[in-house]
Order: structure tokens, then sequence, then C-alpha cells
């Protein structure tokens, strides 16, 4: 009882929690204020009573009959209630005060029409009058009644024992405490049932995945070895199996690799929680399908798009997005970085309430440092730059790129998406709210896209950067937030603006705008030398420039290390007509070497977008636009039936004997077999009454083979030469036959008539 009551127990035997861990009291001795404790492992520690009563984490331990120890939980509450609970308890707390004061609200002053009743007036009946009165009044209510208010068994001592709970919990000691029942342990778990499931759980983490079913099995084997003398009736059913796996080990729905490599991401302390509380602690990069068609710009076809984002962990704002056809590359995802760290410039079209809002930094110093005027995007250095493992995100070039930048790689786990939840709800959000109003909308998958989204494709690339980043300054930066609160105000409402201009006011702004020479430093670099004459080669191609032809390049560089004498180029692969070489004697100087292709500047007429829209335009009306496979099969088939028509093909010449497969043979191999056995398996009896079957080996079947060949190849011959080929006559005949001294006329009629006579 003293346990029950949160008192601790000092008794010879009484058990304490401290720290988490349960002692026994073995000994007390009060003359001298001290008690001796044993914990499970029999270690023993003496302590004094006044350093119990101090200890920040001294509990007490609820002892069950059947002797197995449990911690007092924390107290109940209204909470844990339903409402209906709660309306059932309210109707037994009136009826309480009803018996103690005569009235249901619980005094005079609100009092209800007619009351209080004769049989509760406090001034004519006493308290026992009152509670033998409520008893019957109780007892009389119709069983279906009673049993829905929970007033069934609402006796005299019942009542008696609610009517000492104090007026704070009144309420909840008239609820039912079966509703709020604490959970009890399961009494078929002991120490060698619950080693045998730990067993089996560390047992099955490098095996495939297996049924439960299975993992009984495996801990009936476990327990059956380790505890010969356990009873096998005390082994839990693969039931209750279930359900303790499922409460200590969750429901298991993932995949056994993946919880492999959770398990040793979490052996090696790589998967906790990190608190972000800073614009830019962490970078979220991802890149998707676009769900939308665009209308590429040359030839007007419907082509896909792929939609990369960056998104900030603390604020969720988007600083900076890149949209480009079909897959992006690693210059775009570098690129990307660089756009994070430079202020978005106004764009056509924008009014004067998408200019930079942010108190603390005046949107007209910020238009003096970078130029132009800047829109309401945040913008800043990544400190920690989060990404999947796609190919672009670990190519070099990127990994170079984000060094230069000065950010930490901290790639994602594989397969596992919520490592970069943000991101990914960002992509759904922005297909709800933006993506699924505009023509060309493709849908979630291939059954849920419409008849044609490829006919109703209308904006072009530039058109949708221009909606993407109209949409991010004015929608998404200041929509509401759901569940992303920052910690100082988790009930507060948020946007993207409000958390970035909070931040600015907590922690402050750091205004780093990159010099433009952060375009050069994020390029590819290649380590080439320089010909006198032609230039450097770059992925194939020749580029040369004024700058090289200077003595200073004429002679290796000087560097030492992988790429002795060599000199570093920059190049831009979505531009191959120029690349970029920095001055090694003047700071942020870079060349441009032009590519030798191109003839020179000022030969080739500049055209503005119109002029080339027109001149398209008028290119695709005389049919100069190039022409698919599909468009020019009927001319490939008027030049290959002019060629080699069909009946040319050795195929329909005359038809070969086609030889048998693999996979023929082995089913013929098998019939054979199969026959055999059934043959087996009717009995001798059966076989008996049955012809005699001639079972064929195998080196029958090759020599019939070998035999229809031979005959085919006999055919052959007889086919080629009808009359059979003609014996030769010996040398000796010849010689005699011929005379050499007679004239080639005479030896020919000679030999006619000794030809002639041979047939006859």
């Amino acid at each position: 009882m003293a346990a029950e009551r949160g008192l601790l127990a000092l008794a010879p035997g009484g058990q304490l929690m401290l720290n988490g861990i349960e002692w026994t009291v073995e000994s007390v001795e009060p003359q001298r204020g001290q008690l001796r404790l044993v914990d499970d492992n029999g270690r023993a520690e003496t302590r004094s009573i006044r350093w119990l009563m101090h200890h920040p984490d001294a509990r007490a331990v609820r002892v069950t009959p059947s002797g197995r120890s449990a911690r007092l939980g924390q107290p109940r509450s209204l909470e844990d209630l339903k409402e209906d609970q709660v309306t059932r308890a309210r109707i037994r707390a009136e009826h309480l005060l009803e018996t103690v004061t005569g009235f249901r609200d619980g005094g005079p002053e609100r009092a209800r029409p007619g009351e209080p009743r004769p049989a509760y007036d406090p001034e004519r009946t006493t308290l026992k009058e009152r509670l033998e009165a409520k008893a019957a009044e109780m007892a009389a209510l119709p069983d279906l009644e009673a049993e829905a208010l929970g007033l069934r068994y609402m006796s005299t001592r019942t009542l008696e024992r609610l009517a000492s709970a104090s007026e704070s919990s009144l309420l909840l000691a008239c609820a039912d405490g079966r509703w709020t029942r604490r959970k009890q342990e399961r009494w078929s778990i002991t120490e060698e049932v619950r080693e045998a499931i730990f067993a089996v759980k560390k047992e099955c983490r490098n095996r495939s995945r297996i049924s439960m079913m299975a993992r009984h099995r495996l801990m009936h084997q476990y327990i059956a070895e380790k505890f010969p003398k356990f009873p096998a009736k005390n082994v839990p059913s693969r039931m209750t199996l279930t359900r303790v796996w499922q409460e200590w080990f969750g429901s298991g729905g993932s995949r056994a690799r993946y919880a492999r490599s959770a398990a040793e991401a979490e052996e090696a302390g790589v998967g906790r929680r990190l608190v972000v509380h800073r614009p830019g602690q962490v970078l979220a990069l991802d890149s998707t399908p676009m769900p939308v068609k665009l209308r590429e710009s040359v030839f007007g076809e419907a082509v896909s798009s792929t939609l990369t984002l960056a998104l900030d962990l603390y604020t969720h704002s988007l600083p900076a997005f890149r949209l480009t056809l079909e897959s992006d590359t690693s210059v775009d995802v570098a690129m990307l970085l660089r756009d994070v760290m430079l202020p978005l410039p106004m764009r056509e079209g924008w009014g004067e309430d998408m200019e930079w809002p942010y108190p603390g930094v005046p949107a007209e110093i910020l238009t003096e440092f970078a130029g132009h005027k800047v829109a309401a995007l945040p913008f800043f250095a990544p400190e920690t730059v989060t990404t999947d493992h796609g190919g672009v995100y670990k190519n070099h070039d990127v990994i170079e790129a984000e060094r230069v930048l000065g950010c930490n790689v901290l790639p994602a786990r594989a397969y596992r998406a919520t490592d970069k939840f943000a991101v990914e709800r960002a992509f759904s959000a922005a297909k709800t709210m933006l993506f699924e109003h505009l023509l060309g909308f493709t849908g979630t998958d291939v059954a849920d896209r419409g008849a044609d989204p490829e006919a109703d494709a209308v904006l072009t690339r530039t058109q949708m950067e221009h909606v993407i980043a109209t949409w991010i300054v004015n929608i998404w930066q200041n929509h509401k937030l759901g569940e992303y609160a920052p910690s100082w105000g988790p009930e507060e409402d948020h946007s993207p603006n409000s958390l970035f201009a909070a931040a600015m006011g907590q922690g402050g702004w750091s205004m780093q705008i990159p010099e433009p020479e952060l375009y050069y430093k994020v390029l590819r670099k290649h380590h080439v030398k320089i010909h006198p004459r032609r230039g450097v080669k770059i992925l194939g191609l020749w580029y040369h420039g004024d700058v090289l032809d200077e003595d200073r390049f004429l002679t290796p560089s000087g560097r030492g290390g992988k790429h002795t004498d060599k000199w570093v180029v920059n190049s831009d692969r979505r531009d191959r007509r120029q690349v970029f070489f920095q001055d090694p004697d003047v700071d942020d100087a870079w060349h441009v070497l032009r590519w030798t292709g191109l003839p020179p500047e000022g030969e080739i007429p500049a055209f503005s977008d119109k002029s080339a829209a027109e001149l398209l335009g008028t290119v695709r009306q005389r049919k100069l636009a190039p022409r698919t496979d599909a468009d020019l099969l009927p001319l490939l088939l008027e030049i290959l039936g002019s060629v080699t028509p069909v009946e040319q093909w050795p195929t329909q010449q005359e038809p070969k004997p086609k030889k048998a497969t693999k996979r023929e043979r082995a089913a013929r191999s098998r019939e054979r077999s199969n026959a055999a056995t059934a043959a087996t398996d009717r009995g001798s009896a059966a076989r008996s009454a049955e012809p005699d079957a001639v079972d064929e080996s195998w080196e029958e079947h090759a020599a019939s083979v070998q035999e229809a060949v031979d005959a085919d190849r006999r055919r052959r011959r007889e086919t080629a030469s009808e009359s059979g080929p003609a014996i030769p006559r010996t040398l000796d005949a010849s010689l005699k036959r011929r005379h050499l001294f007679l004239t080639p006329s005479v030896l020919e009629d000679d030999e006619d008539d000794e030809l002639a006579e041979e047939d006859a």
C-alpha cells in the first residue's frame, strides 16, 4: 500500500527504483539512519536515509500478488478518457454531489429548478439517509439505462468511498477504473523466453526475411537447446510472440537489406537526429521528373524536363531551382549551389510587393551591392548539403564545387527518403499547388495520365521558369507552414518568409554576395598542355585565344604533383563553343578561348528571340524541319524494294530445317522421363497389359540424327548429278588409245568411234 501511495517502503525486502535500476532493501538501521541496498547483480551499497530522501530519481516499485515487481507509472488524468466516458463520469459526479450537498451542481447558489428534492434536502435529511435514498434510486433504474450510464452498482458503500474524494479529483474518481487500466506485463515472457526472443531477433538480422511462424520455431529451438529443463508448454504461442515482437521491435515492414543498413547506421551513430536552428545550416537537394510537358523552343515538340530544387531545412524556403530539358547534369547542380548564394533579381512583371521585404537589411543596400533590385527570396552560403545517391550528385565536379563553396556533404542513406523528407514534401506540394493547374500535366503515373498531354503542352522552358519563380516568391514563401513550426514558437503560425525574418532578428544574417568569378571556379577543370599553334584540346575540340600566343604560355606551367607542367582550363559542358582560362599572373582575370571551328566574331549576324522564332516558323512552313524516322519510312521502303525485294531474301528462297533449341531438347527428355516414371507408377500388372515401348537411349537418338544428316547429304548429291559420276580411265589406257603423231582432228574422230563402241 505504501508503494501504491507513492511512498518508499524501507522495510527489509522492499524494492526501490533508483536511476532506472531496481534495488532491494536488505537491511535497515534506523538508529544510524542507514540502509543497505542490493541490485539484481548482487552489488551491495550502504546509503543514508537522508541521501535517499533527496535522490532526484527515487521511486517506489509495486509488488504484484505473483511476486513480480512493476514500476509505478504516471498518474491518470481526464485526457485519458474518451468523450463518452467523460460524460458518464459527469453524470456519476452529479448524483454524488446531490447525495452529499442536495444539489447536482454542488451548492445552493447553482441550484437547478426543483432542487433540492425532498429525499435529498440537507436541512431535513441526514447524510446516511441521503446515501440510502440514492442507492435505492440507482437500484430502481432500468437495467439498460443503468448499464449505459454506469450506475448499475452504485451501492451505499460505493457512494461513501466516492464521497471521500477531494473536489478537484471528484470527476476522475467517478470514472470507472477499468477505462484507464494500466497495461500489465505478459507473465508468459520469462527471462528465458526474453533471451530467446532477442537471440532470434539478432539471428534474423543477417538472414533473409522469414515469417513469424519460422521465428516462433527458432525460439522453440533456442529454448530447447539452451534451457533443456524449461517446460515446452510454457513457451508462448505464435500469436503472443507476434504481439510482443510488434511491441518491442515495431511492425517490421522494412525490407531485409534496408533493416540491416539501418541497424549498422544506428550502431555507427550516424542515424541520430539533427536539430536545425538557423538558415543555411542544412540544404537539401533533389531532382524529380517535371509532371508537366513543355514545348522545346526550336521545333515546338513536346518534351520532358527535370526539376531540381534546393530547400533550406530551417525556413523551408526554396532559394534556388533549375529546370533542364530531359535530365540534369553535374554542371546544373553546381550552378544551383551558386544560385543559392546569389540574390534573385526582379523579373519583368513583378511588382513592388515582390521586392526584398526582410527587416534588418534595407533593400537599397542590397540593390547597391548586387547591382539590381532584389526579389523577396532568401540567399545565403550553405553550410551542409544533403543529397541522395544519384549520379549527378556523386559526380566529382559537384564534389569539387561543394569544396570551393565551403560546404559539408551529408549524403542521405540509400533508399531512405525520410532523410530528406522535407524536399520530397516540397515536390508534392508544388504538384498540388501549381502543376496540376497547368496544361500538359501528366498526372502521378501513366494510369492517371490524360488522353494526350503532349498535345496540351503550351509552355516553353523559359515560360515555365518564369511561372515557377513567380510562384515561389509570391506563394510558396508566404504560405502557412503546418507542422514545421520553430522550437521557440510551436503554437505560432509561420511561413518561410516569417521564419527567415525571425532568424535575422534572433541571430543576425551575414550578407555574402559572391564575386562573378565564382561561376568559373565551379566549372569542370581540365589539366592540359598548350600547343604553340593549335591551342588547347578539351574533350576532343581545339580552343585558341590570342593570349595563348604570348611567350609566357609557350613553356610548361611549372606545376608539380599529379599534373606536372600542365595548365588548368575550365569548361561549361552546356556551351562547347568556348572555354575559360585563368591568368596565372593577374588575380581574378579569366580569358575566353573560342573553338577554332567557329568563324570569326562578327561574321554571324545576331538574332534576337523574336527574329529566331520567325525564322524557325518559316522553316516549318516550307517543310525544312528535320523529319523523324516514321516520316522517312515510306522513302526507305522504296529504296529497299528496288535493291533487295523480299523474294530475294535467303530465308524466303528455301526453308531450312530448324534445329531444336536447348529448351526443346530438355522438354523432349522430360516427356520421356515422365512417361517412364508413369509406367513405373502403374505397376507390373499394368505394364504387362500394355505393348512393350521402345526405350530409346540418347546414343540411339544421336545415331538416328546422324543417319538423317547423311541421308540429306546423299539426296543433295543425287540431285546435282542424276547420271552418276563416270569412272576415269587409267593413264596407261589413255596413252595406248592416243597416237602421238596423229593430228588432233583425226585423233578426235578415233576417240569418238572408240567411245561409241564402248557404249554399244
